[in-house]
């Protein structure tokens, strides 16, 4: 239980980390990697080199600053980014080490202005902060490894299968190594991907949604080819489009997340709009929508550059035989030969385009692909009156503002 006083203190620091937070968390992040390079494998360094990560983690500080006295306000928020932390198998024990170095850049940042009186309220305060991760963290882990089929850490996966989806995706089909069953998991999940790749002194984590519908067997990961191999953002992937073929091993961590279907909360009609690889986990929700209620109103817009790029073309056409209401169309955003039709629309996914697709209250949205198409969406239902939690979204990487 935090002080009054305490309370005071880290509400009173709310003006200048919203001016020097971002400035903070870069410091943090480069003194915490220069002494502590084994953790880099924890963190995403294509959302470290674009600076997502720095701007993510200060939008954290800020909210537990603004509501370090009613931190209930952003418990969806800490159990978002606990679930990025079960899976990347963040432990109790790192989290004195990023106290230690958050404490220090603040220090760093703001010299003088930091006094011994607000760094030791942050100190006490990060405590607190810390203690909700972990005892959050704690649950989902035992969840993880108690659940049927489930494990604790890294487990061992055979590569049983390597299926070239368009020009830039690639499925792996993975069976446990030990023979087992997976664990079912909510459609729209994701699991942590951990490969050793030539050269690298650490291992590499990724992060990669389920793009089929839950089966006792496999799982199935779809990615996409980073065009620069040398660069943070195209090393992992690179590596499994060249490297990793059937039989290959990689590790993966118990699926997680929670951009899921919430195929029980209502039965009303179903919008999915995704983009690019955005669509992978949107892929995992209508297979199992077509598996367990056919019945079911579904809408699937999927927007690519061009048909090259496109994964997942014959699947979804499949599914017009499963579902009974099903509404299916590409839009690419490139001039395309041809005329335009029903199914095929040249353009981009915008207010006229939901417009013309009906786009109404009565449906729940699951949104998923790059933060522009995000923000071009959202503020396209929200012009057509969309009610907001009507309105389900994911980010590959750390959240951001899209409104």
């Amino acid at each position: 239980m935090l002080s009054q006083q305490t309370i005071q203190i880290i509400k009173a620091t709310v003006p200048v980390l919203e001016a020097k937070g971002v400035e903070i968390t870069t410091v943090f992040y480069r003194n915490l990697f220069q002494d502590y390079p084994q953790l880099l494998n924890i963190f995403n360094q294509t959302n470290q080199k674009k600076g997502r990560q720095q701007t993510a983690l200060a939008n954290t500080v800020l909210a537990a600053a603004k509501y370090i006295d009613r931190l209930e306000t952003i418990l969806p928020v800490v159990k978002q980014i606990a679930q990025k932390h079960r899976s990347l198998m963040v432990k109790p024990e790192h989290y004195p080490i990023v106290g230690e170095y958050l404490l220090a850049a603040i220090k760093e940042v703001l010299g003088d202005a930091a006094t011994d009186e607000i760094i030791g309220a942050w100190g006490e305060a990060y405590g607190v902060i810390a203690q909700v991760f972990i005892d959050i963290e704690k649950e989902m882990y035992e969840e993880a490894e108690q659940r049927s089929g489930g494990w604790a850490d890294f487990k061992e996966f055979i590569v049983a299968d390597k299926v070239k989806e368009s020009e830039v995706i690639t499925s792996f089909y993975l069976k446990p190594v030990d023979g087992g069953m997976v664990p079912s998991f909510i459609p729209g999940q994701y699991v942590t991907v951990r490969v050793k790749i030539p050269g690298e002194e650490y291992l590499v984590n990724r992060q990669y949604s389920l793009s089929a519908a839950p089966n006792k067997e496999s799982f199935r990961v779809s990615v996409k080819r980073e065009k620069e191999p040398n660069t943070p953002e195209g090393r992992a992937s690179n590596y499994l489009h060249d490297q990793v073929g059937v039989n290959d091993r990689i590790a993966l961590t118990v699926p997680a997340g929670v951009f899921t279907l919430e195929a029980e909360k209502n039965k009303a009609p179903l919008v999915f709009i995704g983009a690019g690889v955005g669509v992978t986990p949107l892929m995992s929700m209508v297979q199992s929508i077509a598996k367990q209620e056919p019945g079911r109103k579904v809408t699937f817009v999927q927007a690519a550059k061009n048909p090259r790029v496109q994964a997942f073309q014959n699947e979804l056409e499949s599914l017009e035989d499963k579902l009974s209401d099903f509404r299916l169309t590409f839009v690419y955003s490139e001039q395309m030969g041809g005329e335009q039709n029903d199914k095929i629309k040249q353009g981009h996914v915008d207010e006229e385009f939901l417009r013309n697709l009906k786009a109404d209250a009565d449906s729940e949205y699951y949104i998923c692909g790059p933060v522009p198409f995000l923000k071009a969406v959202t503020s396209g239902l929200r012009e057509l009156e969309i009610p907001d939690e009507k309105v389900h979204f994911e980010f590959f990487g750390p959240a951001e503002a899209i409104h």
